[in-house]
């Protein structure tokens, strides 16, 4: 998985070296190091009950990092490696510039022994540059603010099946923003400082009910997912603000022919309270709006939706494919506000390649457009 590349990022290079850990020492004794890359790669034979695992080195350029390098790793299971159950995924990314900034990114769906719990959830470590270019749908594109932080998020539901496909649990989030240093424009009007432009801690708790009949998250054939949750955010319970946050979520997927899918999903949060700059609704990123500086747009409540056509492959390839996609979003201070005339619209398409056969798994390299910016990305699995 590579990180999110913002405006004036260029993609250097993506190397990648695929390991199955069954008969892994056998086959060092039988095959030449550069063979057996190239067989890992090109001709992966695991089975689709097997645990796999991936690594890849990156490398990218910026003009707020400087150029920076850093390693993906994919883990791949299934519970008592049992093909009937779903298939789990541990995804991690590391990365450090020439700028003394680093980061570790650690993703995870998790599906225990026919579905009786599902872990899901996504976990940031990061010194890095945020762009700040104000909060509300009017924010313009050339005045923005150059944050330095240490920044630690981590979300995670912990969630049992109650019926079929359904499940119900807790949710905690963590954020802290730390080490803050908040550098005005260099032209045109400084920003009011928002809360938290100082450094802020803030511990959330919740509960989660989600509907998933996915069997394979990286990318879906077929299915449904649907997410409501709640969190709440109280001083005293590691928290420096009082706020809260719904969170709503439908992605679903619909087979085209034998290898073809059309996907969409719709997203929406709702916030109130004291919230901090840096956990307000954001446009933009790898996921939803790409093409956007993730954080181009913020506020406290947002509606946002995509639509994906997938052809994984193509009729004439057996590893490689394509996507195109389009997405639109709003944001604003209350619900009352939103209003059509800020819409913000993005689109691109992608290349896939087909890393894993037997467990139907792409590597995915997307460049998105919108109307002020272009970027790219290179992540293991789907966008959603």
């Amino acid at each position: 998985m590579m990180r999110t590349t913002g405006a004036g990022k260029i993609l250097l290079f993506l190397l990648v070296f695929t390991i199955n850990g069954e008969g892994l020492l056998a086959q060092e004794k039988r095959e030449p190091w550069l063979k057996r890359r190239w067989n890992k790669l090109f001709h992966d034979t695991t089975s689709a009950s097997a645990s796999s695992f991936t690594y890849y080195p990156t490398a990218a350029y910026a003009p707020e990092t400087g150029v920076e390098i850093g390693i993906s790793a994919l883990q791949l299971f299934r519970a008592k490696k049992d093909s009937t159950n779903r298939l789990s995924e541990i995804q991690a990314f590391a990365f450090v510039t020439f700028n003394s900034q680093y980061g570790l990114w650690l993703d995870n769906a998790i599906y225990g022994d026919k579905d009786k719990w599902f872990f899901l959830g996504r976990t940031r470590f990061q010194r890095f540059p945020l762009f700040y270019y104000g909060i509300g749908p009017d924010a313009k594109k050339d005045n923005h603010a150059v944050v330095e932080s240490f920044n630690v998020t981590a979300r995670q539901r912990v969630l049992r099946k109650v019926y079929k496909n359904l499940f119900l649990g807790p949710e905690v989030d963590y954020q802290l923003l730390s080490d803050v240093g908040f550098e005005q424009p260099a032209q045109g009007p400084g920003f009011v400082l928002p809360t938290g432009s100082d450094g802020t801690i803030n511990l959330g708790f919740g509960a989660a009910l989600v509907y998933d009949n996915r069997h394979n998250v990286l990318n879906v054939r077929k299915g449904l997912f649907a997410e409501l949750g709640f969190l709440g955010y109280t001083p005293g319970l590691l928290s420096e603000h009082r706020f809260s946050s719904v969170n709503v979520e439908l992605r679903s997927f619909h087979p085209v022919g034998k290898t073809n899918v059309l996907a969409w999903q719709f997203v929406g949060t709702f916030m109130n309270g004291d919230v901090p700059f840096n956990q307000l609704a954001l446009v933009g990123g790898d996921m939803l709006m790409r093409g956007y500086y993730q954080g181009r747009y913020r506020d406290r409540n947002l509606l946002a939706g995509q639509v994906e056509y997938r052809m994984l492959p193509f009729s004439f390839s057996k590893r490689f494919g394509a996507v195109v996609f389009g997405g639109a979003s709003v944001v604003a201070p209350r619900i009352r506000n939103f209003g059509i005339s800020n819409l913000r619209f993005s689109g691109g398409a992608g290349l896939r390649y087909l890393l894993f056969p037997r467990k139907d798994i792409y590597i995915r390299l997307d460049i998105g457009f919108t109307q002020e910016s272009s970027s790219f990305y290179v992540f293991n699995g789907e966008a959603f």
